[in-house]
């Protein structure tokens, strides 16, 4: 670790002092969101520092296998030069870890994430495995501890979806499921398919970071509200309520439809996440495209030559393509075990943003 990043670690430990001493101010306790913000600004330093002192500690202990080694007592020096060697390679590691713990962090890798599932290329079959995958997520979610929330769908005859779109609230859900954004294509032979043949199709998965009021403000001129009669299974209530919501953003033209609830204000209030988060994600594009150009460039067209993994039925396997890992348990994966997969894309992210710091 070099001066610079001695002198940045040192500022931490400042500011996180005060911090602590901000959090027992009268008006930042009678402030739930000030509160809330702050306590996750510990959290974050609180790791940091605890591998900024466990580096300091290593430092202190190298320090004294060098003063034993310059002991007459030969035994001494016999015990210390291995143990000094070890001390070494635990602080070449955790040098590394401050790296990346001082590497710029995603600022929402903390957030709850919504994620909207969309059929591609391949008709009935696409939405099936979109169905599939929301259930892929769902039990992921539950593995992980976190809640899951169905936020807006649009199903198929047949059992699948065209759309769906699910929250997912959890510490860290979107750190882990971003990585799931982009086209997923799946080999496999349809139930729809009398020959027997093995078809592709695809499904793109997009994951945007809950929205929160204070990141995207709403102007009241800003939306149109459009209610109407829900569409699709629902018995009497689809006939005589209307309880369907259409919002319409009319700056940027985003439209967010929510049906699934009997309550137009719970509705209404599903589609207001929805477009919050999607608000928020045009707002954080650097480039600062139109929203189609936006959410195409995190999922693409659909198209069968686009994909970031493959699920391949006939020889039980999934391929992520982005870091070449092959798993032959493709049941166990749709089940939700998708640990496995999710540590080795973050191990890649990781490794990219060290090289990126000692660039």
């Amino acid at each position: 670790m070099d001066d610079i990043m001695r002198g940045r670690m040192e500022a931490a430990r400042e500011h996180y002092l005060e911090v602590q001493e901000a959090m027992s101010h009268p008006d930042v306790a009678s402030n739930q969101e000030l509160a809330r913000r702050y306590g996750r600004e510990l959290a974050e330093w609180e790791g940091m520092l605890s591998a900024y002192d466990r580096y300091l500690a290593l430092l202190s202990e190298i320090d004294t296998l060098k003063d034993l080694l310059r002991e007459d007592d030969p035994e001494i020096r016999a015990w210390a030069e291995p143990e000094l060697e070890r001390y070494r390679q635990l602080l070449q590691d955790a040098d590394r870890q401050m790296i990346l713990l001082l590497a710029p962090q995603d600022p929402n890798d903390k957030k709850n994430v919504i994620v909207e599932i969309r059929g591609g290329a391949g008709g009935d079959e696409a939405a099936l495995f979109a169905a599939d995958l929301y259930r892929m997520y769902s039990r992921y979610a539950e593995r992980q501890g976190w809640k899951s929330e169905l936020l807006s769908s649009s199903p198929t005859d047949i059992g699948g979806f065209k759309e769906i779109i699910f929250m997912i609230e959890g510490d860290g859900a979107f750190s882990q499921l971003k990585f799931e954004r982009g086209v997923h294509r799946v080999q496999r032979v349809p139930v729809t398919e009398a020959g027997g043949r093995i078809h592709t199709s695809t499904v793109t998965v997009a994951v945007l970071p809950e929205a929160e009021e204070v990141d995207v403000v709403i102007g009241p001129d800003d939306l149109r509200i459009d209610t109407m009669r829900s569409s699709g299974a629902g018995g009497q209530h689809v006939n005589k309520t209307e309880s369907a919501v259409r919002l319409t953003h009319l700056p940027t033209g985003i439209v967010v439809y929510c049906q699934d609830e009997k309550s137009q204000m719970k509705n209404r209030e599903r589609a207001m996440r929805v477009l919050r988060a999607r608000l928020k994600e045009l707002a954080d594009s650097t480039a600062a495209q139109e929203i189609a150009d936006a959410r195409r460039s995190q999922v693409g067209t659909g198209d069968r030559s686009e994909r970031i993994r493959t699920y391949n039925f006939p020889q039980g396997r999934v391929t992520d393509h982005r870091i070449g890992l092959t798993l032959h348990r493709l049941e166990t994966v749709l089940d939700g075990d998708l640990q496995e997969i999710i540590a080795a894309l973050q191990a890649d992210e990781q490794e990219a943003r060290l090289h990126e710091q000692q660039a």
